[in-house]
């Protein structure tokens, strides 16, 4: 683990539980959501109806990666009036599939539990978190839930507070992972993004050795689908 643990990590609210699932569902089908994954409106409500019920209160609703790549998820998270996007060098975004680790429920709707953004890991390098998340028996959100955090919750994305998603990786064809590691946080407007672009949300990558003091790891206590 490393040495140094940021200075901020005791200070620094976490961010607030999710919105009802009621409220949730409806930021979906708001945003069209439901259009991409092919659902309807009424699968939405449904879902999220029979989830509340079912005492899921406090978790986040999410709609399965392949049915909802992050390629199009991405442009419909904002920050303010600017909308989210993904790195121009990251064209292969929507191959970053789950770890071998992380199981998903065969659903097209499911639930996160236990969210955490994190904060107590910035400074961590990716290699060095996930084994961490691990023992701790949670799993690192994919970058398509994380997209849905944001998505839900805007506020979850705050200068020097923003967190990678290292559920997901891509494999290379020889089996090995890709270096990079995906990641939200909000852009500086600088290079490529463009002067435009400062302060939206980006969805980017970092390298799984490196350490950043402004990204935690979002992970979750479990995910959860009644199918």
């Amino acid at each position: 683990m490393p040495a140094t643990t940021p200075a901020t990590s005791t200070t620094v609210p976490a961010p607030p539980a999710p919105p009802a699932l009621s409220a949730q569902a409806e930021r979906l089908i708001e945003l069209g959501v439901h259009e991409i994954a092919g659902l309807s409106a009424a699968e939405i409500r449904t879902f999220a109806a029979a989830q509340a019920a079912a005492g899921g209160g406090g978790a986040l609703l999410a709609v399965h990666p392949d049915r909802a790549p992050a390629s199009a998820l991405a442009p419909l998270i904002h920050r303010g009036d600017k909308p989210g996007f993904v790195v121009t060098d990251m064209p292969d975004v929507d191959l970053f599939a789950p770890l071998d680790t992380v199981v998903l429920p065969e659903a097209p709707l499911y639930l996160l539990t236990g969210l955490d953004r994190g904060d107590q890991m910035a400074n961590w390098s990716p290699n060095e978190a996930l084994p961490a998340l691990t023992a701790e028996a949670r799993t690192p959100l994919l970058l398509t839930e994380g997209i849905h955090w944001v998505m839900q919750q805007p506020a979850v994305l705050e200068r020097n507070h923003c967190f990678m998603t290292i559920g997901s990786r891509l494999r290379k064809a020889n089996g090995a992972l890709d270096s990079r590691t995906p990641a939200i946080w909000i852009s500086n407007g600088t290079g490529r993004d463009g002067r435009e672009r400062r302060d939206a949300p980006k969805v980017g990558w970092c390298w799984a050795n490196n350490r950043h003091t402004w990204l935690g790891f979002a992970s979750a206590t479990g995910r959860l689908s009644d199918a």
